[in-house]
């Protein structure tokens, strides 16, 4: 008799098997020899997510363990609040750091609600542990972490790491524990990094310098958050060091996230002129209509994202048509307050690019969804 799924190449079953969870990657395994060959094939596991919350309990050995060889871009989810998601997270990465020769991308992605006064000691030492074992690893991304990162871990990724071309340090936590010395020892030992997100506490002027150095590969993306205490404590950046970095990449974009952290005085210092802001995005406690101003008179040319927070009013409503007016790359533009109907016209008139947009003419439930532009 033909075994099921005989009459289906394996390379076919391994593109219908990539798109399957783990758990049915698992049952399709024990289907027959040739589904075990195709779900445990490279194709399948090359790009892999895996979600502590719900699959990964109970399934690492000895299903998921010899296919960990394969995964090449790994993005893994857990709940850091629930023990058993946890510790199977925990559990992944130390077997992904003992063996993680083809590890290329690590993204982690926290769910639900951190524990109060957690610092997520062993899930850090989890991430040194494969950051200290992973010499091939091109992406890491933390951004989704709620725990502190910290100096150790920047240089633990420079020392273990020497391929990396992205890394994003830049999570919601309220304490910010990297300094620039670490970031700049990153940059020495890591030469093709070419996306960086930081907290702003973590930037200097001789890291500007450094990545504007001549004989720097060219880098494309840097992201700022400005939320913790010691971001709105931060020395101010001067604007020539902006502007010779982006004469040096012309192609570099900068995200900046305002949050209400920081004090009116600080927005000012942190807004300058000669930086190329593709995105930008308003959380501000104070004075909103002033930073949308400053961008449309400055960042006109790059500006292709605007994420707005704030009160409604008339003076930001005059503020948003006149950014409208001059920023004609913007591709998403997303004010979560309700806006005048001029705003929604100046926007569809001067932004061609356009392709989803939040302006919301009157007050709807949460959460705001935003429009596609066909």
């Amino acid at each position: 008799m033909a075994e099921t799924g005989e009459g289906l190449p394996e390379e076919v079953l391994a593109l219908i098997f990539r798109h399957l969870p783990l758990r049915d990657r698992a049952a399709a395994a024990r289907v027959c020899r040739a589904w075990a060959a195709a779900a445990t094939c490279s194709t399948v596991w090359h790009d892999t997510k895996i979600s502590c919350e719900c699959e990964l309990e109970g399934m690492l050995p000895p299903y998921l363990s010899a296919c960990l060889d394969h995964v090449h871009n790994l993005r893994l989810e857990f709940e850091p609040s629930r023990e058993a998601s946890r510790r199977a997270a925990i559990e992944l990465l130390m077997v992904l750091a003992g063996r993680a020769l083809g590890l290329r991308g690590l993204c982690l992605e926290c769910r639900g609600e951190k524990p109060l006064f957690d610092a997520g000691r062993d899930v850090l030492e989890a991430v040194h542990a494969v950051c200290g074992a992973a010499r091939e690893l091109r992406h890491l991304d933390l951004r989704r972490l709620p725990f502190t990162l910290d100096d150790a871990l920047v240089l633990q990724a420079a020392r273990g790491c020497p391929e990396l071309h992205s890394l994003f340090l830049d999570n919601s936590t309220l304490v910010g524990s990297v300094g620039p010395g670490s970031v700049l020892e990153l940059l020495e030992a890591c030469p093709r990094l070419r996306a960086l997100g930081l907290h702003l506490a973590s930037l200097s002027h001789a890291i500007l310098e450094a990545l504007a150095a001549p004989d720097r590969a060219p880098f494309a993306l840097l992201a700022l958050r400005c939320a913790c205490p010691e971001d709105a404590r931060a020395s101010p950046l001067p604007n020539e060091a902006w502007a010779a970095l982006h004469r040096r990449h012309p192609g570099l974009a900068v995200e900046l996230e305002l949050e209400p952290a920081l004090p009116f005085e600080s927005v000012t210092r942190v807004l300058q002129p000669a930086i190329p802001v593709a995105a930008l995005r308003l959380n501000l406690s104070g004075d909103t209509v002033g930073p949308v101003r400053f961008a449309a008179h400055h960042y006109a040319s790059t500006l292709c994202v605007l994420e707005v927070r704030a009160a409604a009013s008339a003076e930001l409503n005059a503020a948003l048509k006149e950014l409208a007016a001059r920023c004609a790359a913007l591709r998403e533009v997303h004010c979560f307050c309700v806006v005048s109907h001029s705003v929604l016209d100046a926007f569809r008139a001067h932004c061609p690019r356009l392709r989803t947009y939040t302006l919301k003419l009157t007050r709807e439930p949460h959460p705001w969804r935003p429009t596609l532009v066909a």
